[in-house]
């Protein structure tokens, strides 16, 4: 998407003299250069060729499928190397090829201070240290020594043992122990509430939980009651080494002192029971966002499929990459993206999202945020994290004088064009791109985004600004988060790519909905998505996964993913609505709530926004975070002043914001009925604390709902 261009004629003209002079200077190098690396000097190779070919065919030629990826045709992937099929053999493998190399890094806490802001709120910030590392060799030590551990407390093989636990180098080292033991891993969100919390831990009848020690102040003391069977609560802290009884006399361990059990001879020359394939890995506790979180149940050789097919579209990924991890490891996404990390011998440096960059909240102002410091060469986003950046730097833009601006916008644009052709900008990387790019470090090769459909625009902006390639995946928790990737050449928007060589896709006909195979131009369907990635079902909830999960006549697992999608000539799928989120207004009308809040979220105005709608009335309402900045700014040019919660209370405010957002929907063509009619301005920000998001800051639709309800009668009810 171009940045509208409103400049000066003469910095336009001497803008495209100095380009002109420097693509006439670079033609012949760059020409040669790709002659030579292109096989049997094929100069026609290029990115965009290569983004041009086929992805996937109908394995059986029609048009709802099933669609395997070109290079899977006959056979699907099912693990990395050869006789690794389950997840201690993998790490093992790993640990022997690259025994002494970096594995995890955290960073040294220096100082820790409150600092008051001007409305009176305390924050604290943080001044971190150097990367503190420990090699391959020492973190399959310590995984082997706490497994025994754990073992010598009473946890057996196939009995399930949780994780409650903070993303940080101790939750991979305890994830290892459990694969080693065969103890199935259950993992739980960190910012869950007590109930689900209790809920998942009763379910999996677990009598160990591994945890940190602010959760187990924080959030688990709380329920320890309500959960009878817990016995042994293993802190991943080193401090302190002695703790209070708990109730039902719950013994307390340290990390350290469980491994140091474990290392004792006679609890390390046990011998070990080692998983097989189909052995249950993980059961994975989705983030609730549709109401109860389920338990999905994954199997070793479920995992090793969906790595295997994931490292497939990242290229020449190796030992010399680094990885950062702050995303939440309960999430699918998180635990897939660092498995195939470890199993190159990639280092995995560990953040937070309030440490992440220099600007983040709990950085202390002067000092630098795990990006500048770690300068990773790979990276795992949801959209919301790249909707931030893309907004706060456009903000800056905005700010900027208007040499400084006009010359921004020349080289996006004409970055922009080079990309579409498959070209690189050297110059303009180095001298307009660099800040931005320095914003994750300056090293980002790769950057993955999931969780959530990635809009164009920021998409756009991602590829321009930190000069790489964002692949756009699609998949979920009962695939093992494996379904498609696309390719890192293809700057195509919108679309999530192929499948990967682990899994296959078909669609099914939603005649309710107006989606059949037969559709024109694209057949379009439900996107039911198979393969040995799809994992075993949901942990005691047989009718659930009855609903959602079948067997074809192959043997082949297949899960009904909910989503609707296209697949275009390339092979490439296009997620285009989800049945959930499809609401009949009662005029007959139907609105896609996703398609009305993914466009209205483009505005600058908003942060976030949830669309609502119900079947008894007529239009569609909304609930919007503004932007506090922008918001201000519209208040400014109306002379309205106040504070912010004073300003989403107006009436006045709320009308205003709702033409901008009437005019930003009818430039993006939605339809007059899919447009809100009516909005509530939220002056707090929805975050997976306030329980309204998901870890992956996916709308809790249900939460949403209690908590407007009133504004929800008071819109519907003011006809």
């Amino acid at each position: 998407m171009k940045q509208k261009e409103d400049l000066n004629p003469m910095l336009l003209l001497l803008f495209h003299l100095m380009v002109w002079i420097y693509s006439f200077i670079t033609f012949l190098p760059s020409f040669l250069l790709s002659w030579f690396s292109s096989p049997d000097g094929d100069i026609y190779g290029s990115e965009a060729d290569r983004a041009k070919r086929a992805k996937a065919r109908s394995v059986l030629g029609r048009p709802e499928g099933p669609y395997r990826a070109v290079s899977a045709m006959k056979r699907l992937g099912t693990s990395l190397h050869l006789g690794m099929d389950t997840l201690d053999k993998m790490f093992e493998f790993a640990a022997t090829r690259f025994p002494h190399r970096d594995c995890l890094g955290t960073r040294e806490v220096i100082s820790e201070e409150d600092e008051r802001q001007c409305n009176g709120k305390v924050f604290k910030k943080v001044v971190l240290g150097e990367y503190r590392w420990i090699t391959y060799e020492e973190v399959l030590t310590a995984a082997s020594q706490l497994g025994s551990g754990l073992a010598s407390l009473g946890q057996r093989p196939k009995n399930n043992i949780a994780i409650f636990c903070e993303t940080r180098a101790e939750w991979i080292i305890a994830a290892q122990a459990c694969f080693m033991y065969n103890f199935p891993l259950v993992t739980l969100y960190s910012t869950l509430g007590g109930p689900a919390i209790a809920h998942g831990l009763n379910e999996t009848q677990v009598t160990h939980i591994i945890t940190s020690r602010e959760l187990l102040e924080t959030r688990l003391k709380a329920i320890l009651l309500e959960v009878p069977r817990l016995q042994h609560i293993i802190v991943v802290d080193s401090t302190p080494t002695s703790w209070p009884s708990y109730a039902r006399g719950i013994s307390v361990h340290n990390m350290a002192a469980v491994q140091k059990l474990g290392a004792k001879p006679e609890n390390a020359g046990r011998e070990r029971k080692q998983p097989l394939p189909s052995d249950i890995a993980v059961i994975m506790y989705t983030s609730g966002s549709t109401g109860i979180p389920k338990g999905v149940v994954i199997s070793h050789s479920n995992i090793i499929a969906g790595i295997t097919g994931m490292a497939e579209r990242i290229p020449n990924l190796c030992e010399e990459d680094t990885y950062i991890g702050y995303l939440p490891l309960a999430h699918v996404l998180e635990l897939s993206a660092e498995l195939v990390c470890v199993s190159y011998g990639c280092r995995i440096g560990y953040s937070s999202p309030q440490t992440l960059a220099d600007q983040s909240t709990k950085i202390k102002k002067g000092s630098k945020g795990d990006t500048s410091v770690l300068q990773p060469t790979l990276m795992a986003a949801v959209p919301e994290i790249m909707d931030r950046i893309y907004k706060n730097v456009m903000m800056k833009v905005e700010e900027m004088n208007c040499v400084q601006r006009t010359l921004f916008i020349l080289a996006y644009n004409y970055k922009l064009e080079q990309l579409c052709k498959g070209y690189s900008t050297p110059l303009c990387d180095k001298l307009v791109f660099r800040k931005i790019r320095a914003l994750l470090g300056g090293h980002i090769r790769v950057l993955l985004s999931g969780g959530a459909p990635l809009s164009a625009a920021t998409q756009r902006f991602m590829n321009v600004c930190f000069c790489c390639p964002v692949g756009q995946g699609y998949g979920l928790t009962e695939t093992c988060g494996a379904g498609t990737i696309s390719e890192l050449w293809d700057y195509s928007t919108g679309r999530v790519g192929g499948p990967l060589v682990c899994s296959e896709i078909k669609l099914k006909d939603w005649v309710e909905g107006g989606y059949r195979s037969t559709d024109k131009p694209h057949p379009r369907g439900e996107i039911l998505v198979g393969g040995p990635n799809v994992t075993q079902g949901y942990y005691k909830s047989e009718a659930k996964a009855q609903e959602d999960f079948f067997v074809d006549e192959n043997g082949q697992r297949w899960f009904c993913t909910g989503d609707i999608g296209e697949f275009h000539k390339d092979g490439c799928l296009k997620i285009i609505d989800r049945k959930k989120d499809l609401v009949k207004l009662q005029a007959g009308e139907y609105v896609s709530l996703g398609k009305v809040e993914a466009v209205l979220k483009n505005c600058s105005l908003v942060d976030n926004i949830c669309a609502y709608a119900n079947s008894d009335e007529t239009y569609v309402i909304g609930f919007v975070v503004p932007n506090q900045k922008q918001l201000q700014a519209l208040a400014e040019q109306y002379s309205i002043r106040g504070s912010l919660e004073d300003m989403c209370n107006s009436k006045a405010m709320e009308e205003l914001v709702l033409k901008v957002l009437t005019e930003a929907a009818l430039t993006d063509q939605l339809e007059r009925f899919e447009i809100p009619r009516k909005i509530r301005l939220s002056p707090e920000p929805w975050t997976p604390e306030t329980g309204l998001v998901t870890d992956a800051f996916k709308l809790k639709r249900k939460e949403l709902k209690r908590r407007y309800l009133d504004d929800i009668e008071r819109m519907y009810g003011g006809k």
